[in-house]
């Protein structure tokens, strides 16, 4: 492929539910968006129309055969990740895949092997990371914290899936999903734990489905994709965590991670409404002192605030993910969130999957 333009690379962007918001995000960073493709031509036209991409496909391999993109976006149902990914570094670019990374643990080694073979960069989309406050909880815990940590407890939770008649998609299909709840939100809160604490040992988890009638278009079965669970877990350090997920929660959007240790606290807390919501609170407690709310060291610019849910999250939570993919492009090193870090959040969805199944701890395959 032709090399690559340091001031402005191509993108190509394969699925535009959330990868709409992958638009705003790399064209904040100077980069050409060269074309969008999702099945459904009308709304494939009208994306590029409102963002100014010149090309819209509804074939993903028709899109990098001939846009020949320098940077991939999956933001396709997980079932295809797998495939693109493959064809998009057999092709020379470099991706950013939504998560989860893969269907099962397998599949995600093989896209990071894909990668290495390439020699090209691939990132993980866990733009969370990104909030103002769990940027500071996480710089926080790099310079001691709260010494060591004895428990954290954290949830996630939407109310997307509520009302019993809101409308399925794939999501409600394992086959297509791999997993609901768990892998929509439950692997943000799991990246966010492993970011910020190390590794999961093992998990036990309970789980459900809110409305089992409520199956994928086209799928003749009953929906078999959790709605809501929660996960008890051990790490590697010894730690124990609890976290909740749930699409189902009415009137609730919000995510919350607290952690207390030998030396203190921490309380993140983002609740999605008002202005700037997207920076998030964090508290600390120091010693047994009462929780203060902590300043964080750095804000996304006033621009982001700016569009639509999608264009806010875009410019506030994946653009600086996406300035870490272009230095990493630059300087050819992979940066985190990697490749490495969804295939080991992909190993605990699989232990935590298992453990749905069998009633029983599981241990996460290190």
């Amino acid at each position: 492929m032709p090399g690559m333009n340091a001031h402005a690379p191509s993108v190509g962007i394969i699925g535009l539910g959330y990868g709409r918001a992958h638009i705003p995000a790399f064209q904040a960073n100077g980069c050409r968006v060269v074309a969008v493709c999702q099945r459904d031509e009308a709304t494939a036209k009208a994306v590029a129309s409102r963002h100014g991409v010149p090309r819209a496909f509804t074939d993903w391999e028709a899109m990098l055969d001939e846009a020949r993109p320098e940077i991939v976006v999956i933001a396709t149902p997980p079932y295809l990740h797998h495939a693109i990914a493959l064809r998009a570094f057999a092709a020379g670019a470099h991706v950013l895949c939504e998560k989860p990374l893969a269907m099962a643990r397998a599949e995600a080694q093989s896209m990071a092997d894909a990668a290495a073979r390439a020699d090209r960069i691939g990132m993980t989309a866990f733009n969370w990371r990104f909030t103002a406050a769990m940027r500071e909880l996480h710089a926080t815990m790099a310079e001691g914290g709260v010494g060591r940590v004895f428990n954290i407890a954290a949830r996630w939770l939407g109310a997307r899936l509520a009302d019993e008649k809101a409308a399925a998609s794939w999501r409600q299909d394992r086959a297509q999903a791999g997993h609901g709840a768990m892998g929509d939100q439950g692997v943000h809160v799991i990246d966010l734990i492993r970011w910020s604490f190390g590794e999961f040992a093992r998990v036990v988890v309970n789980s459900g489905v809110a409305y089992p009638e409520r199956s994928a278009p086209g799928v003749n079965r009953p929906a078999d994709t959790d709605d809501y669970g929660t996960v008890l877990a051990e790490l590697a350090s010894g730690g124990q965590v609890t976290f909740s997920v749930s699409r189902v929660a009415h009137a609730t959007n919000d995510q919350s991670l607290e952690v207390w240790g030998t030396e203190g606290a921490l309380r993140y807390r983002l609740v999605r409404e008002g202005p700037r919501w997207f920076e998030g609170e964090l508290y600390a407690s120091r010693g047994g002192a009462s929780f203060q709310r902590v300043a964080p060291r750095s804000t996304p610019p006033p621009a982001a605030g700016e569009g639509d849910p999608a264009e806010v999250i875009g410019k506030a939570l994946i653009a600086p993910l996406v300035a870490r993919l272009l230095d990493g492009i630059r300087t050819g090193q992979t940066p985190a969130p990697s490749f490495a870090d969804g295939l080991r959040a992909q190993a605990v969805l699989d232990a935590v999957l298992e453990s749905s199944r069998r009633g029983a701890w599981v241990s996460v395959d290190a």
